[in-house]
């Protein structure tokens, strides 16, 4: 189902780098709100940590944010010294096409889209055959207009929890 995610984890540094290999993944295409920072812009504990070791082993990482705030985005792949591309508008294809050259990798299912939000990054990771991972929101606060959707999008996941378990 295009609204369902390959993973779907706790946070972004349960992403190990053997899942990333066992799954042929050589590059990341992150989210930043509630992914990546909570609602007062600070970044998650140990995720430059994370993003270092993974660019260690050779993985390729990249921002793909919908806001239209580039200072905002900007800070945060400052810090994790990888590139960005804002105001994305996903889950159109476009962004992730710009995301997938900016990785410089050719196909695109050795590229995972991670992110909180089914309707953005777990669509539009489906919609271009990316391997969608869906991660925890970091905050229980949201932006205005994610927490209308987010509701809706907790109906979805309960589904999905519910059919892994039934495998």
């Amino acid at each position: 189902m295009i609204l369902y995610p390959q993973f779907y984890l706790k946070n972004v540094k349960e992403i190990s780098i053997e899942l990333l290999r066992n799954n042929r993944i050589k590059g990341l295409i992150l989210d930043v709100d509630n992914t990546l920072i909570d609602i007062k812009r600070n970044i998650i504990k140990g995720a430059k940590e994370w993003c270092e070791g993974l660019k260690r082993q050779g993985i390729r990482i990249c921002i793909l944010s919908n806001t239209n705030n580039e200072e905002k985005v900007k800070d945060v792949a400052k810090e994790l010294e990888i590139p960005y591309i804002f105001f994305a508008k996903k889950p159109f294809k476009d962004g992730f096409y710009r995301a997938q050259k900016l990785l410089d990798i050719e196909n695109s299912k050795e590229i995972a889209v991670v992110g909180d939000q089914l309707f953005t990054d777990i669509i539009g990771a489906n919609r271009v055959k990316m391997i969608p991972i869906l991660v925890q929101p970091v905050d229980k606060r949201d932006l205005w207009y994610t927490k209308i959707k987010r509701p809706i999008e907790n109906i979805f996941i309960r589904r999905y929890i519910k059919s892994t378990e039934e495998k």
